[in-house]
């Protein structure tokens, strides 16, 4: 089944205090190879993100060739004068539970176009963080595993014999063979397939007619 984030989050995070200045952050970026970093607060909650893009309004818009103030949006603006990470972040902060499924990480990503995610618990205080990397780690599952738990599946449920099937997993694509008991029972089957981790597809070879 799918994981929660706490077992794919990295949980040795570099993060910044709010009263953390401009040029810190820009040494802290280059060290560390990481496009953004959370901010906490002084109770360790975490209250916003600072990324590289917020870092480089200063460089577009903060120089004395910077285009007609008329032409700079207002949040522009204030990102191009600011000296702190409070004044920079991106505020609140886009962060996900460490109970949280993984799909729910990745969809958050996807819909709100950020790379990695601040783990927060209940009390917003930062316990990991997680990459898009780190979520397609699941795909690294290896195919014989995959096939015990499609077997354990088969035979914890409402189909029929499990050596009545035949299973192949290649490259996390899963081929199902054999006589399931009713279209029914079919779908909840591949349901659960679809729903292990590490599964990248399901190829539906059952015999339906089976009653």
């Amino acid at each position: 089944m799918t994981r929660p984030v706490s077992d794919v989050m990295t949980r040795n995070v570099v993060s910044l205090r709010e009263h953390a200045e401009f040029k810190e952050i820009v040494q802290v970026m280059r060290a560390r190879r990481f496009s953004a970093y959370p901010v906490l607060d002084d109770g360790d909650r975490v209250v916003g993100v600072v990324s590289e893009d917020d870092l480089l309004v200063k460089q577009a818009y903060g120089g004395s060739d910077a285009p007609p103030s008329f032409l700079i949006r207002h949040a522009d603006k204030a990102r191009a004068a600011a000296l702190t990470a409070a004044e920079l972040m991106t505020s609140p902060a886009i962060t996900i539970s460490p109970g949280a499924p993984v799909s729910d990480a990745a969809r958050k990503m996807h819909a709100r176009h950020v790379k990695r995610l601040p783990v927060v618990r209940d009390d917003g205080r930062l316990v990991g963080i997680v990459s898009r990397i780190d979520l397609l780690s699941e795909y690294d599952r290896p195919d014989d595993d995959i096939s015990d738990e499609v077997f354990s599946v088969l035979a914890g449920g409402d189909y029929g014999s499990w050596l009545a099937y035949a299973v192949t997993v290649d490259s996390g694509v899963v081929t199902i063979h054999g006589p399931v008991p009713g279209e029914k029972a079919a779908l909840r089957l591949l349901e659960s397939i679809r729903a292990i981790t590490g599964v990248v597809g399901v190829r539906d070879r059952l015999d339906y007619s089976q009653n």
